[in-house]
């Protein structure tokens, strides 16, 4: 949909729900990307967007789309461009933002993310580190109110 906001990010189906990845150019929003389509441990994950996507809320919801010159296409550092199976559009259900400094311990208010008036879960990460393991863990193991 070409009305809706653009916004930089990185998104990849990661079962029923979308993993939207946001930070600074070469963060590493399309690495983890790549490394969540490749590590084989989630039983769906495919590319929805690099670098830039869609997003619009709907009913309560966010939908996330590829931006359409970008549909299927991701930057893999060291070889280029390639183009991989992709899906139309999802759910948001995770955004994870790659950033300077997190906090290891987060409170409360920065666990969720508002986006065109739809709050999501978020997950803050260092942009220095290996983000795969807590977000596989975020995706296995939701937060409950304790």
């Amino acid at each position: 949909m070409t009305d809706s906001p653009t916004i930089h990010a990185t998104a990849v189906l990661a079962g029923a729900k979308a993993l939207l990845i946001r930070g600074e150019s070469g963060s590493g929003k399309s690495r983890l990307a790549l490394r969540l389509i490749a590590c084989g441990t989630l039983p769906l994950a495919r590319l929805i967007g690099d670098d830039r996507v869609h997003v619009e809320a709907r009913n309560g919801r966010l939908l996330v789309r590829p931006a359409a010159e970008l549909a299927g296409l991701i930057e893999i550092r060291g070889l280029g461009i390639r183009q991989l199976p992709h899906e139309p559009v999802a759910v948001a259900g995770l955004v994870v933002d790659l950033v300077a400094a997190a906090d290891r311990l987060p409170n409360p208010g920065a666990l969720t993310t508002n986006i065109a008036g739809v709050s999501v879960p978020r997950l803050a990460l260092p942009a220095t580190g290996d983000p795969l393991p807590a977000v596989l863990a975020a995706l296995r193991w939701p937060a409950r109110p304790i």
